[in-house]
């Protein structure tokens, strides 16, 4: 009888490094990869976070880390969200992902120095290998540097510019493409194999040098080199398949199975003798190993909230955010008027567009991790006598600053921005806060900006936005959007008194005016709802010269916005009183909930309150 294999699982809390992944056999990899996966899920169904991304890069992760050392070599993990395999590999828990004290859903070189790199944004990863290739060869360092790039990251613009300058430089680098429901053309046919076998092989590297060395002394052998070299650059035209990593001048390797660890872990170690930059093509299941992700064709369990394992429901009470309000603002608008056109780029499940795609697909546009491409395309939707209505999240909104200053408010165009996720998003962390477009949407002219305190005033922002104002942003936040509003009309431009008192008034933004005027009742304070932070309220700011002292509340944008805006405007004016500012400082907030984030910052009702 023959002895049953033992194999050895690990105790994931007890990882320090990868270097343990050396001792183990394929079969003990694959039980890793499957215990990781089962703490994914675990840890995400309590914390939230991205899920799916992340189950599907466990084998790549693993096959990375044992074929790579990154103690000196270097990864970088586009957009971070897969890296918590890493994270893991890496010695750290997830059992408080995201949670203050805890480990980011996102890379953070001061959370471990396997960390190189950090970014919350997509498309990232190619360029930053890059800059680390050109020091280290300025350096005369020899080292591996591996940029893990999942697969939409790939076609954004940012990438593709990396891409070019990658082929330029000659400074070699791994890319890892992580495909998972990507058509790229790949060669095919036996011949195809052979010769790409053997141009990526270290022989072929070795001898073509050798040749060259022998034959390029002199101005004849040049000759008869290139000759050569040209019939074989023909003949591999004519005979092979390319795509377009191959054209780029990149070695390439692929497709491989992103979930056979033997496989990947072959392909990995092709690459490092490669002598030039190289991508590994590797095919994957997102969601891998859970099978309601698995099966998401629409996104749903790319980002989740806690959630329960075995039936896959929130165990959270769904709430009517402002996000599902605004798109069904949107949504009837577009019934009414076949001149709108909706644009978001990638974000379509969070801010419920999807759902408008399926009844408008031809007016309702998708432009995948392409911001900037977005904005400028509204721009030529403009001219063109449509209006466009980008859905897009705050901080991703900074990524086409550019281009609504140049091909939107310099020319003087009509676009309405929806901006979801303004102010404190929790538990994303320091890249993905919402707090900084107020601040430079208000430095570009023909901009004007907007948030509602409540549902009653959001319909007259969004007709508003309607009627030529040049680019017109409305801002809301990613919280319960409460009902008990009728609807009123707020005239362009305008501020609205809510509480009427002398001597102090606090001049606040978005819906904690609903709270602090229930606080307030009591007080004998002037509440100034300033639903428009720009243009601001002339008649206001010169009724506000007159009071003793001013209190500027603003949790949903840094001082440098609105605040600051208002404050340098009464100033100007004559203003002599006392003025207090609560607004989020000028910093990059970690993460946490977003009411611990308040509380850090001193932005509650009661914190206010307490400046009266």
């Amino acid at each position: 009888m023959s002895k049953k294999k033992v194999i050895q699982r690990i105790n994931l809390s007890e990882i320090k490094d990868p270097d343990f992944l050396q001792t183990l056999s394929l079969d003990e990899l694959k039980q890793l990869a499957s215990d990781i996966r089962l703490n994914i899920i675990e840890s995400t169904s309590k914390n939230g976070g991205h899920l799916s991304s992340n189950l599907g890069a466990v084998d790549a992760t693993i096959a990375l880390c044992k074929t790579f050392d990154f103690k000196k070599d270097k990864v970088i993990f586009d957009v971070g969200h897969q890296c918590y395999t890493y994270k893991i590999l890496t010695g750290r828990s997830l059992e408080r992902l995201r949670q203050k004290g805890g480990v980011c859903g996102f890379q953070l070189m001061e959370e471990s120095p396997f960390d190189h790199f950090e970014a919350g944004h997509s498309s990232t990863s190619i360029a930053v290998a890059n800059g680390m290739a050109i020091a280290r060869d300025l350096n005369k360092e020899r080292y591996n540097i591996v940029a893990f790039i999942g697969d939409s990251s790939i076609a954004n613009g940012l990438a593709f510019e990396a891409l070019n300058d990658v082929a330029l430089q000659k400074h070699k680098i791994i890319i890892v493409l992580n495909d998972n429901d990507m058509s790229i053309t790949y060669p095919v046919g036996g011949l195809s194999r052979v010769f790409r076998k053997y141009g990526n092989s270290a022989f072929y590297a070795k001898s073509k040098s050798f040749f060259k060395k022998i034959f390029c002394w002199n101005p004849l052998g040049r000759g008869i080199y290139h000759c050569g070299s040209s019939f074989k650059n023909w003949f591999k035209f004519h005979a092979l398949r390319t795509n377009i990593f191959d054209n780029w001048g990149f070695a390439y390797i692929g497709p491989v199975d992103g979930h056979n660890i033997k496989d990947m872990e072959k392909a990995f170690a092709r690459a490092k003798k490669i002598d030039k930059s190289v991508v590994v093509h590797i095919k994957t299941v997102k969601g891998k190993g859970y099978k309601l992700s698995e099966g998401d064709e629409k996104g749903s369990w790319h980002g989740v909230s806690p959630f329960d394992k075995e039936t896959g429901q929130a165990t959270k009470e769904k709430k009517y955010t402002w996000s599902k309000f605004y798109s069904d603002l949107l949504l009837e608008e577009m019934k009414k008027d076949e001149k709108i056109v909706t644009i978001v780029p990638g974000t379509g499940v969070g801010s419920y567009i999807t759902g408008i795609h399926d009844i408008f697909p031809k007016r309702t546009i998708d432009v995948g991790i392409a911001e900037e491409y977005a904005l400028t395309m509204s721009g030529g939707l403009s001219v063109s006598g449509y209006h466009p209505v980008v859905s897009i999240y705050s901080t991703f909104l900074q990524r086409a600053y550019d281009e609504i200053s140049h091909d939107l408010a310099r020319i003087n165009l009509n676009a309405t921005l929806l901006v979801d996720r303004a102010g404190l998003v929790g538990n994303d962390g320091k890249s993905h806060q919402g707090i900084y477009d107020e601040a430079f949407l208000i430095s570009i002219p023909n901009t004007v900006i907007t948030m509602a305190s409540n549902r009653g005033q959001s319909k007259s922002l969004f007709d508003e936005s309607l009627k030529g104002h040049g680019v017109f942003a409305i801002r809301f936040s990613k919280d319960q959007c409460k009902d008990g509003f009728e609807e009123e009309v707020v005239p362009f431009g305008k501020w609205k008194e809510e509480i009427k008192g002398k001597d102090i008034a606090i001049v606040g933004v978005g819906p904690e005016v609903e709270d602090l005027k229930a606080a307030l009742k009591d007080k004998n304070v002037t509440l100034i709802n300033a639903i428009y932070q720009k243009p601001l309220d002339d008649e206001w700011v010169d009724k506000l010269v007159k009071y003793k002292k001013v209190i500027i509340y603003d949790a949903y944008g840094v001082i440098n916005g609105f605040p600051r805006y208002l404050a340098s405007t009464l100033l100007e004016r004559g203003f002599k009183g006392e003025l207090v500012i609560k607004a989020i400082p000028d910093t990059f907030v970690p993460h946490a909930t977003s009411s611990e984030q308040k509380q850090e910052y001193k932005l509650t009702v009661e914190d206010v309150i307490s400046e009266i």
